[in-house]
């Protein structure tokens, strides 16, 4: 089913690896509609708790490939939009995929590279990894990610990535807080998997209308999020994990 990527539903954990190591998992048009199938797949699996998006080898993803980028500069701009709403399509469906998704980088996540690890709910980076929105240097733009980029670091930070195509270290992402955790190299396959665990314990139910709600919030008002909050509120007290939680608690007390 899968050619460039590799895709593994275990113990409540899918498991999605970009699998391109010999041209650091660079992306093009069948990589990205692979992507979109593995992320359908674990939005449809009632067993699926938590996603994990990694790189096989030394790097996450180095961006589009070189026939991708020569195939942009001979295309009409119809076809070139058609290509940009495939990427943005993605974006989107993680953003409402009902599970967190997590990006594990090691090596350089790069241009569309950062910009899958930025659509990610949550990142975990090697002490070593780097990350960066480049496409300036070429007289590009990373015009989709903004979207993102914009909502994960301050307006003033995400306009010095994007207009300097700065590469950053993985201690300076996480100061700028687009990075989440960062671990040791040595370390840090046993320390994702310990926080995957962590994450995959918890309520299913529970995680997933706090990333509803926490999205939805974007274009509301103060009363309108206050008001949906509310509504989630009540729907969150009807769920099978809440009453069992509930209990368990109550139990502990007396």
């Amino acid at each position: 089913m899968y050619r460039k990527i590799l895709y593994e539903l275990r113990d409540g954990v899918a498991r999605i690896t970009l699998n391109r190591p010999e041209k650091r998992n660079a992306l093009d048009g069948e990589i990205v509609a692979e992507l979109k199938a593995a992320f359908t797949a674990s939005a449809c699996d009632d067993t699926c708790r938590v996603v994990l998006l990694t790189g096989a080898g030394t790097d996450f993803c180095s961006g589009a490939d070189l026939a991708s980028l020569e195939k942009t500069a001979q295309n009409s701009v119809l076809d070139n939009m058609a290509d940009a709403r495939s990427t943005a399509d993605l974006f989107l469906m993680m953003r409402n995929h009902p599970r967190p998704i997590i990006a594990a980088v090691q090596g350089r996540a790069l241009a569309g590279g950062c910009g899958i690890a930025t659509a990610c709910d949550i990142i975990l980076a090697a002490e070593s990894a780097q990350f960066g929105y480049p496409e300036v240097n070429i007289g590009f733009v990373p015009a989709m990610v903004m979207a993102i980029l914009r909502r994960s670091v301050s307006e003033k930070a995400a306009f010095e990535l994007v207009a300097t195509g700065e590469t950053l270290s993985a201690a300076r992402a996480y100061e700028l807080g687009l990075v989440h955790r960062v671990f040791t190299d040595e370390h840090f396959p046993v320390e994702v998997e310990s926080y995957v665990a962590k994450l995959a314990a918890k309520s299913a139910s529970a995680i997933m209308l706090s990333k509803r709600l926490l999205y939805n919030m974007d274009p509301m008002s103060y009363e309108a999020a206050l008001q949906a909050g509310v509504e989630i509120n009540a729907i969150a007290r009807q769920t099978e994990d809440c009453r069992k939680g509930i209990e368990k608690f109550l139990k502990k007390k007396t």
